[in-house]
């Protein structure tokens, strides 16, 4: 509406009493709303309020005209509310990817939790261990974890993860432990998703890649084969902290271990600010435990 800072002007002067009081509430001059309430009735070809030296009293015509601006104010204020509500109330489809076991164990609990706070979000969970296009497949969050490779998406640290190069006594019992990295390429190697295992060497994260005659894209089958002493794998802590403690694991290179393997939310650049993405990757951050390997040592007590 070409008029619109008139109206405004002319329904706060006609609410507040005075020039004085409208020009205080919308943090401008005097003179400023006087101009606009004048520019107004010269658009309108009418006058609106009678000003005296101590009063203003609206015309008949202002009168008529109050009422309506008041009524055409209401409404966008309230339109305007309404789209702040819906600014900040997570809303639709929350499309979300993580790793299976690590989904299954923290993360869908914390998607039950945060749907029962917002039941009028809907979510679609895909777990997979294959490392999905967050953009070209349409994901709001996916989980990723370890080092992140340098990308255009966004991304926010949730927690801390560590990985172990671990194996059974049983394994042990044909051949010595490696006490190097370079040692690992005259072991049997058990390989996940990845061929590649992580290090820090001398200071530098370094990649290191490895071969065996297992190989498969579950955590759980690479922890059995671990168990029944086939050879080294390397593992992320919840799934090994238990065995460690129990014996039935032994870790070996620990002081090659990668310290930069935490597990963090990536999200498209033009996502992060939506309410649903937000306020959910907020919730994880603050219901996550710090370090994981910490919670499953606890969990075993």
């Amino acid at each position: 509406m070409a008029h619109w800072d008139g109206i405004e002007a002319f329904v706060e002067v006609v609410r507040l009493g005075t020039f004085a009081a409208a020009a205080r509430q919308l943090h401008v001059s005097n003179s400023h709303i006087s101009r606009q309430v004048a520019q107004l009735e010269q658009q309108l070809g009418l006058p609106l309020l009678y000003r005296t030296t101590r009063q203003i009293h609206l015309t008949d015509a202002g009168e008529r005209y109050y009422v309506r601006c008041r009524e055409l104010l209401d409404g966008f204020r309230e339109a305007e509310t309404a789209l702040q509500s819906l600014k900040e109330c997570p809303h639709g489809v929350l499309q979300l990817s993580c790793a299976t076991t690590f989904g299954e164990r923290f993360l869908a609990p914390l998607v039950n939790d945060f749907l029962r706070l917002h039941p009028q979000l809907e979510m679609r969970l895909h777990l997979t261990n294959r490392q999905v296009d967050v953009i070209d497949e349409g994901y709001d969050v996916v989980i990723r974890m370890g080092t992140l490779q340098d990308s255009t998406l966004v991304a926010r640290r949730l927690c801390e993860r560590r990985e172990y190069v671990v194996a059974s006594p049983d394994y042990f019992q044909g051949v010595s432990q490696p006490h190097s990295v370079a040692e690992l390429a005259h072991h049997r190697c058990l390989i996940g998703t990845r061929d590649h295992w992580r290090f820090d060497i001398e200071g530098l994260h370094r990649e290191i890649r490895v071969q065996g005659p297992w190989q498969a894209n579950s955590g759980l089958a690479l922890l059995d084969a671990a168990l029944k002493g086939l050879g080294l794998a390397q593992l992320p802590d919840y799934y090994v902290m238990p065995y460690l403690a129990s014996g039935e694991l032994i870790e070996v290179l620990p002081r090659f271990q990668c310290h930069d393997a935490g597990v963090w939310a990536v999200m498209p650049r033009h996502r992060q600010h939506a309410a649903k993405v937000r306020q959910f990757v907020d919730y994880l951050v603050e219901h996550l435990p710090a370090s994981l390997e910490r919670a499953c040592s606890t969990s075993q007590e």
